[in-house]
Protein backbone atom coordinates (compact mmCIF):
# COMPACT_ATOMS: atom_id res chain seq x y z
CA UNK A 1 0.00 0.00 0.00
CA UNK A 2 2.86 2.15 1.14
CA UNK A 3 4.73 1.82 -2.37
CA UNK A 4 1.77 2.60 -4.34
CA UNK A 5 0.56 5.87 -2.67
CA UNK A 6 4.23 6.85 -2.58
CA UNK A 7 3.85 6.22 -6.38
CA UNK A 8 0.83 7.78 -6.86
CA UNK A 9 1.40 10.94 -5.37
CA UNK A 10 5.21 11.29 -6.27
CA UNK A 11 4.99 12.81 -9.60
CA UNK A 12 3.04 15.58 -8.79
CA UNK A 13 5.33 16.02 -5.63
CA UNK A 14 8.56 15.71 -7.64
CA UNK A 15 6.81 18.47 -10.72
CA UNK A 16 6.38 20.71 -7.77
CA UNK A 17 9.79 20.31 -6.73
CA UNK A 18 11.63 20.52 -9.90
CA UNK A 19 9.48 23.65 -10.57
CA UNK A 20 10.96 25.51 -7.50
CA UNK A 21 14.09 24.22 -8.07
CA UNK A 22 14.18 25.31 -11.67
CA UNK A 23 12.35 29.06 -10.32
CA UNK A 24 15.71 28.87 -8.03
CA UNK A 25 17.83 28.66 -10.60
CA UNK A 26 16.37 31.25 -12.61
CA UNK A 27 15.59 34.27 -9.57
CA UNK A 28 18.98 33.75 -8.45
CA UNK A 29 20.54 35.12 -11.43
CA UNK A 30 18.02 37.32 -12.53
CA UNK A 31 17.09 39.57 -9.31
CA UNK A 32 19.19 40.80 -6.47
CA UNK A 33 20.73 38.88 -3.97
CA UNK A 34 18.98 40.98 -1.00
CA UNK A 35 15.55 40.72 -3.36
CA UNK A 36 15.25 37.29 -3.53
CA UNK A 37 16.42 37.14 0.27
CA UNK A 38 13.27 38.86 1.11
CA UNK A 39 11.40 36.69 -1.11
CA UNK A 40 12.59 33.28 1.03
CA UNK A 41 11.48 35.37 4.04
CA UNK A 42 8.31 36.00 2.39
CA UNK A 43 8.29 31.99 2.00
CA UNK A 44 9.70 31.71 5.26
CA UNK A 45 7.03 34.27 7.21
CA UNK A 46 4.38 32.78 4.91
CA UNK A 47 4.33 28.79 6.13
CA UNK A 48 4.74 29.69 9.69
CA UNK A 49 1.72 31.38 9.53
CA UNK A 50 0.16 29.33 7.66
CA UNK A 51 0.55 26.24 9.42
CA UNK A 52 -1.95 27.94 12.38
CA UNK A 53 -4.53 28.90 9.40
CA UNK A 54 -4.78 26.39 7.60
CA UNK A 55 -2.20 23.25 7.90
CA UNK A 56 -3.97 22.31 11.33
CA UNK A 57 -7.43 22.05 9.77
CA UNK A 58 -6.35 19.78 7.10
CA UNK A 59 -4.95 17.38 9.99
CA UNK A 60 -8.34 17.94 11.70
CA UNK A 61 -10.52 17.59 9.15
CA UNK A 62 -8.22 13.76 7.92
CA UNK A 63 -8.43 12.80 11.50
CA UNK A 64 -12.40 13.52 12.09
CA UNK A 65 -13.37 12.58 8.35
CA UNK A 66 -10.70 10.05 7.66
CA UNK A 67 -11.61 8.96 3.39
CA UNK A 68 -14.76 8.72 1.88
CA UNK A 69 -17.96 11.29 1.43
CA UNK A 70 -18.00 14.43 2.44
CA UNK A 71 -21.37 16.39 3.38
CA UNK A 72 -21.82 19.64 2.21
CA UNK A 73 -22.53 20.52 5.95
CA UNK A 74 -18.89 19.59 7.05
CA UNK A 75 -17.67 21.36 4.21
CA UNK A 76 -19.38 24.40 4.85
CA UNK A 77 -18.48 24.44 8.20
CA UNK A 78 -15.01 23.98 7.65
CA UNK A 79 -15.19 26.79 5.32
CA UNK A 80 -16.55 28.87 7.76
CA UNK A 81 -13.56 28.03 10.40
CA UNK A 82 -11.10 28.39 7.52
CA UNK A 83 -12.03 32.03 6.85
CA UNK A 84 -12.25 33.32 10.63
CA UNK A 85 -8.88 32.08 10.86
CA UNK A 86 -7.43 32.85 7.88
CA UNK A 87 -8.58 36.51 9.06
CA UNK A 88 -6.56 36.04 12.27
CA UNK A 89 -3.46 34.99 10.47
CA UNK A 90 -3.62 38.33 8.48
CA UNK A 91 -3.41 40.21 11.17
CA UNK A 92 0.04 38.51 12.60
CA UNK A 93 1.63 38.78 8.60
CA UNK A 94 1.33 42.63 9.48
CA UNK A 95 2.71 42.17 12.35
CA UNK A 96 5.23 39.85 11.36
CA UNK A 97 6.12 42.63 8.35
CA UNK A 98 7.10 45.25 10.73
CA UNK A 99 9.45 43.01 12.58
CA UNK A 100 11.10 41.14 9.73
CA UNK A 101 11.53 43.78 7.12
CA UNK A 102 10.57 47.45 8.31
CA UNK A 103 12.58 49.05 5.11
CA UNK A 104 10.14 47.52 2.81
CA UNK A 105 7.04 46.36 5.41
CA UNK A 106 4.12 47.21 2.96
CA UNK A 107 5.21 45.41 0.11
CA UNK A 108 6.30 42.45 2.47
CA UNK A 109 2.74 42.78 4.10
CA UNK A 110 1.32 42.70 0.66
CA UNK A 111 3.12 39.87 -0.02
CA UNK A 112 2.69 37.64 2.98
CA UNK A 113 -0.96 38.23 2.83
CA UNK A 114 -1.25 36.65 -0.29
CA UNK A 115 0.74 34.27 0.47
CA UNK A 116 -1.90 33.61 3.25
CA UNK A 117 -5.11 34.11 1.15
CA UNK A 118 -4.47 31.60 -1.76
CA UNK A 119 -2.83 29.13 0.28
CA UNK A 120 -5.98 28.84 2.59
CA UNK A 121 -7.94 28.22 -0.54
CA UNK A 122 -5.75 25.75 -2.14
CA UNK A 123 -5.03 24.08 1.06
CA UNK A 124 -8.94 23.81 1.69
CA UNK A 125 -9.48 22.13 -1.86
CA UNK A 126 -6.23 19.55 -2.06
CA UNK A 127 -7.94 18.47 1.56
CA UNK A 128 -11.34 17.57 0.40
CA UNK A 129 -10.28 15.62 -2.90
CA UNK A 130 -7.51 13.75 -0.78
CA UNK A 131 -10.36 12.65 1.82
CA UNK A 132 -12.39 11.58 -1.47
CA UNK A 133 -9.70 9.87 -2.03
CA UNK A 134 -9.27 11.24 -5.15
CA UNK A 135 -5.72 10.56 -5.74
CA UNK A 136 -5.64 11.19 -9.71
CA UNK A 137 -7.53 14.62 -9.51
CA UNK A 138 -5.02 15.46 -6.61
CA UNK A 139 -2.36 14.68 -8.47
CA UNK A 140 -3.38 16.52 -11.75
CA UNK A 141 -3.84 19.62 -9.94
CA UNK A 142 -0.20 19.69 -8.63
CA UNK A 143 1.04 19.37 -11.93
CA UNK A 144 -0.81 22.65 -12.99
CA UNK A 145 0.35 24.43 -9.94
CA UNK A 146 3.75 23.44 -10.87
CA UNK A 147 3.87 24.96 -14.37
CA UNK A 148 1.97 28.04 -13.32
CA UNK A 149 4.32 28.19 -10.66
CA UNK A 150 7.13 28.41 -12.98
CA UNK A 151 6.04 30.05 -15.62
CA UNK A 152 4.05 33.13 -13.82
CA UNK A 153 7.01 33.87 -12.03
CA UNK A 154 9.65 33.92 -14.41
CA UNK A 155 7.41 36.71 -16.55
CA UNK A 156 7.30 38.20 -13.91
CA UNK A 157 10.86 38.31 -12.98
CA UNK A 158 11.28 39.35 -16.85
CA UNK A 159 9.11 42.12 -16.46
CA UNK A 160 10.39 43.65 -13.16
CA UNK A 161 13.83 42.14 -12.40
CA UNK A 162 13.83 44.58 -9.04
CA UNK A 163 10.69 43.55 -7.37
CA UNK A 164 10.33 40.80 -5.13
CA UNK A 165 6.70 41.54 -4.37
CA UNK A 166 6.06 41.23 -7.99
CA UNK A 167 7.81 37.23 -8.25
CA UNK A 168 6.16 36.64 -5.06
CA UNK A 169 2.74 37.75 -6.05
CA UNK A 170 2.66 35.96 -9.47
CA UNK A 171 3.42 33.02 -7.90
CA UNK A 172 0.22 33.06 -5.66
CA UNK A 173 -1.49 33.85 -8.44
CA UNK A 174 -0.61 30.55 -9.58
CA UNK A 175 -1.31 28.92 -6.65
CA UNK A 176 -4.72 30.42 -6.11
CA UNK A 177 -5.97 29.01 -10.24
CA UNK A 178 -5.21 25.61 -9.39
CA UNK A 179 -6.78 25.95 -5.77
CA UNK A 180 -9.95 27.41 -7.52
CA UNK A 181 -9.54 24.45 -9.55
CA UNK A 182 -8.94 21.87 -6.95
CA UNK A 183 -11.90 23.65 -4.77
CA UNK A 184 -14.37 23.49 -7.38
CA UNK A 185 -13.61 19.86 -8.26
CA UNK A 186 -14.26 18.85 -4.53
CA UNK A 187 -17.58 20.31 -4.32
CA UNK A 188 -18.75 18.83 -7.27
CA UNK A 189 -18.35 15.61 -5.58
CA UNK A 190 -19.71 16.10 -1.98
CA UNK A 191 -23.27 14.85 -0.61
CA UNK A 192 -26.23 16.30 1.04
CA UNK A 193 -26.52 16.14 4.82
CA UNK A 194 -25.40 18.02 8.13
CA UNK A 195 -21.49 18.30 9.43
CA UNK A 196 -20.51 14.56 10.57
CA UNK A 197 -18.33 17.03 13.44
CA UNK A 198 -18.65 20.02 15.28
CA UNK A 199 -16.94 22.94 15.86
CA UNK A 200 -15.94 21.97 18.80
CA UNK A 201 -14.25 18.70 17.78
CA UNK A 202 -12.42 20.65 15.03
CA UNK A 203 -10.83 23.21 17.29
CA UNK A 204 -10.35 20.03 20.29
CA UNK A 205 -7.71 19.44 17.44
CA UNK A 206 -6.61 22.34 15.96
CA UNK A 207 -6.14 24.51 18.98
CA UNK A 208 -3.62 22.39 19.97
CA UNK A 209 -1.77 22.52 16.77
CA UNK A 210 -1.99 26.16 16.35
CA UNK A 211 -0.76 26.80 19.83
CA UNK A 212 2.16 24.31 18.24
CA UNK A 213 2.68 26.62 15.19
CA UNK A 214 3.46 29.31 17.98
CA UNK A 215 5.78 27.64 19.89
CA UNK A 216 7.63 25.86 16.72
CA UNK A 217 8.61 29.77 15.57
CA UNK A 218 12.33 29.01 17.18
CA UNK A 219 12.47 25.97 15.01
CA UNK A 220 11.01 26.76 12.28
CA UNK A 221 12.06 30.38 11.52
CA UNK A 222 14.11 31.38 13.80
CA UNK A 223 17.74 31.18 12.22
CA UNK A 224 16.31 33.02 9.35
CA UNK A 225 14.72 35.97 11.03
CA UNK A 226 17.85 36.44 13.62
CA UNK A 227 20.21 35.79 9.85
CA UNK A 228 18.68 39.23 8.73
CA UNK A 229 19.03 41.27 11.82
CA UNK A 230 22.76 39.85 12.41
CA UNK A 231 23.24 40.58 8.68
CA UNK A 232 21.24 41.47 6.11
CA UNK A 233 18.82 39.67 3.48
CA UNK A 234 21.32 38.66 1.05
CA UNK A 235 22.92 36.21 3.89
CA UNK A 236 19.20 35.21 3.75
CA UNK A 237 19.67 34.01 -0.03
CA UNK A 238 22.35 32.31 0.95
CA UNK A 239 20.81 30.15 3.14
CA UNK A 240 17.51 29.97 1.88
CA UNK A 241 18.92 28.98 -2.10
CA UNK A 242 21.09 26.26 -0.17
CA UNK A 243 18.51 24.96 2.47
CA UNK A 244 15.82 24.75 -0.84
CA UNK A 245 18.51 22.86 -3.25
CA UNK A 246 19.57 20.39 0.22
CA UNK A 247 16.26 19.49 1.40
CA UNK A 248 13.79 19.30 -2.28
CA UNK A 249 15.44 15.88 -2.84
CA UNK A 250 14.54 14.40 0.61
CA UNK A 251 11.22 15.95 1.17
CA UNK A 252 9.94 14.81 -2.44
CA UNK A 253 10.15 11.33 -0.93
CA UNK A 254 8.88 11.95 2.09
CA UNK A 255 6.03 13.73 1.54
CA UNK A 256 5.02 11.02 -1.28
CA UNK A 257 5.54 8.29 1.39
CA UNK A 258 3.23 10.54 3.75
CA UNK A 259 0.69 11.42 1.69
CA UNK A 260 -0.88 8.24 0.93
CA UNK A 261 0.19 6.72 4.17
CA UNK A 262 -1.67 9.48 6.86
CA UNK A 263 -4.99 8.82 6.08
CA UNK A 264 -4.73 4.85 5.53
CA UNK A 265 -2.85 4.75 9.21
CA UNK A 266 -5.67 6.69 10.91
CA UNK A 267 -8.22 4.60 9.15
CA UNK A 268 -6.30 1.43 10.02
CA UNK A 269 -6.43 2.97 14.10
CA UNK A 270 -9.61 3.45 13.95
CA UNK A 271 -10.80 0.51 12.23
CA UNK A 272 -8.23 -2.41 13.37
CA UNK A 273 -6.61 -0.91 16.51
CA UNK A 274 -3.55 0.71 17.68
CA UNK A 275 -1.24 -2.84 17.14
CA UNK A 276 -2.43 -2.49 13.17
CA UNK A 277 -1.40 1.39 12.94
CA UNK A 278 1.80 1.09 14.64
CA UNK A 279 2.48 -1.88 11.95
CA UNK A 280 1.73 0.65 9.07
CA UNK A 281 3.50 3.55 10.71
CA UNK A 282 7.02 1.02 11.18
CA UNK A 283 6.89 0.14 7.78
CA UNK A 284 6.43 3.95 6.59
CA UNK A 285 9.95 4.37 9.26
CA UNK A 286 11.43 1.77 7.11
CA UNK A 287 10.70 2.95 3.74
CA UNK A 288 11.42 6.51 4.63
CA UNK A 289 14.72 5.21 6.01
CA UNK A 290 15.23 3.14 2.70
CA UNK A 291 14.82 5.91 -0.11
CA UNK A 292 15.86 9.13 2.30
CA UNK A 293 19.32 8.07 3.71
CA UNK A 294 20.67 7.63 0.65
CA UNK A 295 19.44 10.61 -0.83
CA UNK A 296 20.86 12.65 1.98
CA UNK A 297 24.11 10.96 1.41
CA UNK A 298 24.40 11.85 -1.92
CA UNK A 299 23.55 15.45 -1.53
CA UNK A 300 26.20 16.09 1.16
CA UNK A 301 29.00 14.73 -0.57
CA UNK A 302 28.31 16.22 -3.99
CA UNK A 303 27.05 19.71 -2.56
CA UNK A 304 29.71 21.53 -4.32
CA UNK A 305 29.14 20.10 -7.65
CA UNK A 306 24.93 20.49 -6.88
CA UNK A 307 25.66 24.30 -5.99
CA UNK A 308 28.32 25.21 -8.47
CA UNK A 309 26.12 23.89 -11.22
CA UNK A 310 22.84 25.71 -10.27
CA UNK A 311 23.71 28.76 -8.30
CA UNK A 312 25.65 31.87 -9.18
CA UNK A 313 29.37 32.38 -8.06
CA UNK A 314 28.42 34.88 -5.01
CA UNK A 315 26.14 32.12 -3.31
CA UNK A 316 28.46 29.61 -3.26
CA UNK A 317 30.70 30.29 -0.34
CA UNK A 318 29.58 28.04 2.76
CA UNK A 319 27.89 25.57 0.47
CA UNK A 320 30.20 22.86 1.53
CA UNK A 321 29.53 23.14 5.23
CA UNK A 322 25.56 23.54 4.91
CA UNK A 323 24.73 20.94 3.20
CA UNK A 324 25.19 18.27 5.56
CA UNK A 325 23.75 20.35 8.12
CA UNK A 326 20.81 21.37 6.47
CA UNK A 327 20.48 17.43 5.00
CA UNK A 328 20.88 15.98 8.81
CA UNK A 329 17.67 18.56 9.87
CA UNK A 330 15.48 17.89 7.00
CA UNK A 331 15.68 13.45 7.61
CA UNK A 332 15.34 14.64 11.21
CA UNK A 333 12.38 16.70 10.27
CA UNK A 334 10.69 14.18 8.04
CA UNK A 335 11.21 11.13 10.53
CA UNK A 336 9.63 13.48 13.55
CA UNK A 337 6.79 14.36 11.74
CA UNK A 338 5.80 11.37 8.98
CA UNK A 339 6.74 8.66 12.00
CA UNK A 340 6.52 9.84 15.56
CA UNK A 341 3.97 12.82 15.13
CA UNK A 342 1.90 10.23 13.42
CA UNK A 343 1.52 8.52 16.46
CA UNK A 344 0.06 11.78 18.07
CA UNK A 345 -2.24 12.38 15.90
CA UNK A 346 -3.89 8.80 15.56
CA UNK A 347 -4.34 8.72 19.48
CA UNK A 348 -6.24 12.89 18.89
CA UNK A 349 -3.79 14.23 21.53
CA UNK A 350 -2.21 16.78 19.32
CA UNK A 351 -1.85 18.95 22.33
CA UNK A 352 1.60 16.68 23.53
CA UNK A 353 3.40 17.85 20.15
CA UNK A 354 3.76 21.55 21.36
CA UNK A 355 5.70 19.17 24.40
CA UNK A 356 7.73 18.16 22.07
CA UNK A 357 9.02 21.36 19.60
CA UNK A 358 9.10 23.28 22.42
CA UNK A 359 12.68 22.05 23.11
CA UNK A 360 14.03 22.40 19.59
CA UNK A 361 12.68 26.08 19.15
CA UNK A 362 14.77 26.48 22.81
CA UNK A 363 17.68 24.80 21.21
CA UNK A 364 17.35 26.35 17.47
CA UNK A 365 16.92 30.32 19.38
CA UNK A 366 19.49 29.53 21.81
CA UNK A 367 22.77 28.03 19.13
CA UNK A 368 21.28 31.14 16.34
CA UNK A 369 22.60 33.48 19.11
CA UNK A 370 25.06 31.72 19.74
CA UNK A 371 26.73 30.68 16.40
CA UNK A 372 24.59 33.02 13.91
CA UNK A 373 26.95 36.40 15.15
CA UNK A 374 30.12 34.72 14.73
CA UNK A 375 29.65 31.90 11.40
CA UNK A 376 26.82 33.85 9.83
CA UNK A 377 25.14 30.98 7.13
CA UNK A 378 26.76 28.14 9.24
CA UNK A 379 26.00 29.21 11.90
CA UNK A 380 22.27 29.64 11.00
CA UNK A 381 22.99 25.64 9.75
CA UNK A 382 24.17 24.41 12.91
CA UNK A 383 20.98 26.06 15.18
CA UNK A 384 18.76 24.19 12.44
CA UNK A 385 20.34 21.05 12.67
CA UNK A 386 20.46 20.80 16.35
CA UNK A 387 17.01 22.25 16.68
CA UNK A 388 16.04 19.61 14.15
CA UNK A 389 17.53 16.69 16.15
CA UNK A 390 16.18 17.86 19.60
CA UNK A 391 12.87 17.94 18.11
CA UNK A 392 12.76 14.28 17.19
CA UNK A 393 14.50 13.16 20.22
CA UNK A 394 11.32 14.63 22.31
CA UNK A 395 8.96 13.24 19.68
CA UNK A 396 10.44 9.53 20.32
CA UNK A 397 10.22 10.04 23.95
CA UNK A 398 6.50 11.05 23.72
CA UNK A 399 5.38 8.92 21.38
CA UNK A 400 7.06 5.55 22.39
CA UNK A 401 4.88 6.45 25.90
CA UNK A 402 1.77 6.76 23.58
CA UNK A 403 1.95 4.11 21.64
CA UNK A 404 5.19 1.62 21.37
CA UNK A 405 6.71 1.28 17.58
CA UNK A 406 8.17 -2.34 16.52
CA UNK A 407 10.97 -0.37 15.16
CA UNK A 408 12.92 -2.74 12.62
CA UNK A 409 16.74 -1.81 13.91
CA UNK A 410 18.28 -4.46 10.85
CA UNK A 411 16.12 -2.67 7.90
CA UNK A 412 17.22 1.41 9.41
CA UNK A 413 20.86 -0.10 9.99
CA UNK A 414 20.81 -2.07 6.31
CA UNK A 415 19.53 1.34 4.66
CA UNK A 416 22.31 3.26 6.44
CA UNK A 417 25.07 1.09 5.23
CA UNK A 418 23.65 1.37 1.71
CA UNK A 419 23.60 5.28 2.29
CA UNK A 420 27.16 5.80 3.33
CA UNK A 421 27.93 2.95 0.38
CA UNK A 422 26.25 5.23 -1.84
CA UNK A 423 27.84 8.38 -0.88
CA UNK A 424 31.35 7.04 -1.29
CA UNK A 425 30.50 6.03 -4.80
CA UNK A 426 28.85 9.24 -5.60
CA UNK A 427 32.27 11.15 -4.19
CA UNK A 428 34.23 8.73 -6.07
CA UNK A 429 32.77 8.92 -9.32
CA UNK A 430 32.74 12.87 -9.10
CA UNK A 431 36.40 12.54 -8.08
CA UNK A 432 37.61 10.46 -11.25
CA UNK A 433 36.36 13.65 -13.46
CA UNK A 434 37.30 16.43 -11.24
CA UNK A 435 38.85 18.70 -13.59
CA UNK A 436 35.60 18.86 -15.69
CA UNK A 437 32.91 21.22 -15.24
CA UNK A 438 30.01 20.84 -12.50
CA UNK A 439 27.54 19.20 -14.92
CA UNK A 440 29.67 16.32 -15.73
CA UNK A 441 31.40 16.07 -11.99
CA UNK A 442 27.51 15.82 -10.49
CA UNK A 443 26.40 13.72 -13.18
CA UNK A 444 29.18 11.15 -12.94
CA UNK A 445 28.66 11.38 -9.16
CA UNK A 446 24.80 10.86 -9.45
CA UNK A 447 25.24 7.50 -11.46
CA UNK A 448 28.04 6.25 -9.53
CA UNK A 449 25.90 7.00 -6.50
CA UNK A 450 22.77 5.66 -7.73
CA UNK A 451 24.00 2.49 -9.61
CA UNK A 452 25.04 1.47 -5.71
CA UNK A 453 22.20 2.01 -4.41
CA UNK A 454 19.66 -0.03 -7.09
CA UNK A 455 22.91 -2.79 -6.67
CA UNK A 456 22.52 -3.04 -2.95
CA UNK A 457 18.56 -2.77 -2.81
CA UNK A 458 18.00 -5.25 -4.93
CA UNK A 459 20.60 -7.24 -3.56
CA UNK A 460 18.92 -7.20 0.27
CA UNK A 461 15.79 -6.44 -0.86
CA UNK A 462 14.92 -8.16 -4.03
CA UNK A 463 11.05 -8.73 -3.34
CA UNK A 464 10.51 -5.82 -2.74
CA UNK A 465 12.00 -4.44 -5.69
CA UNK A 466 10.60 -6.33 -8.09
CA UNK A 467 7.12 -5.41 -6.46
CA UNK A 468 8.16 -1.52 -7.10
CA UNK A 469 9.18 -1.47 -10.45
CA UNK A 470 6.07 -4.05 -11.64
CA UNK A 471 4.01 -1.17 -9.92
CA UNK A 472 6.61 1.57 -11.67
CA UNK A 473 5.91 -0.45 -14.47
CA UNK A 474 2.33 -0.67 -14.59
CA UNK A 475 1.75 3.29 -13.98
CA UNK A 476 3.96 4.04 -16.86
CA UNK A 477 1.47 1.75 -18.58
CA UNK A 478 -1.26 3.89 -17.54
CA UNK A 479 -0.19 6.85 -18.45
Amino acid sequence: MLLRSTLIYAPAILLTRISALLLLVIATRLIDQVEYGLLALVVTVGELTDSAVTNWLRISLLRLGGKGEISRGSMALAARVLAVTTLIGLGIAFAAAGLVAPERWADFATAVCAYLIVGAVSRFGLTLLQMQQRHGAYSLLEFLRAALQLALPVVAVMVAPHSFLVVSLASSAATLLAGVIGLRLALQQTVSGAARFTAAELFALGIPLIALALVSLGLNSAERVLLKLYYDAGAVAIFAASYALARQPIDTIANAINMGGFPEMVSRFDSDGPQAAAMLISQQMSLLARLTFPVAALLMVLSHEVADFLLPSDYLGPVGALFPLIAVAVVAANFTTFVFQNVIHAHKRPWLLIITVLPGSLVTISLSLLFIPPLGEIGAGIALAGGMISNLIATIIVAQRLMPLPVEWGNLGLSLLIAIATGAAGWAGSALVADMIAFFRLAAGGLSGGAVFFGLTMLFHPGETRAFANKVRARLGMA
